[in-house]
């Protein structure tokens, strides 16, 4: 299989570099993990610049930096029983498809998406992101 065309909504497996760990001068996140693409456009030069938000087991600080993920997505993009929330306020910036995409564990070879979030919940997410837009943190691209 290909890599798959970005798209808004689409849940890739990535190795996700937290904004912590690129203060600390970290250039590589320390596992891949599910991510869900926020934007993916093309810019004046033809490449697709993509953002990502990280999938995570772990509870936001806050609740406004997440939103929990609810079981019958998570059964429809393969994701394990823990609890889990998409992270809005801790993103990537990448051109795609970089170094970073990793095919999914326990997928198929080269399968290196999940899934495709519903428009629903992608729509909430991405509602989420824009609220906090100024309090937003993003890693950019590390090559």
């Amino acid at each position: 299989m290909a890599l798959p065309i970005p798209r808004p909504g689409l849940v890739v497996s990535y190795e996700y570099l937290w904004m912590d760990e690129a203060d600390q001068g970290l250039e590589y996140g320390r596992k891949h993990r599910p991510c869900a693409v926020i934007v993916a456009i093309t810019n004046d030069g033809g490449e697709t610049e993509t953002i990502v938000a990280p999938i995570t087991h772990t509870r936001p600080t806050a609740p406004t930096e997440g939103i929990e993920i609810p079981a019958p997505i998570k059964t429809h993009l393969g994701l394990d029983d823990e609890p889990a929330w998409v992270i809005v306020n801790d993103l990537n910036q990448f051109i795609w498809p970089g170094f970073d995409l990793s095919p999914v564990p326990g997928g198929k070879p080269n399968q290196y998406a999940y899934g495709i979030l519903p428009p629903k919940f992608f729509n909430q997410i991405k509602n989420r992101i824009l609220a906090i837009d100024a309090k937003l943190k993003a890693v950019t691209s590390r090559d």
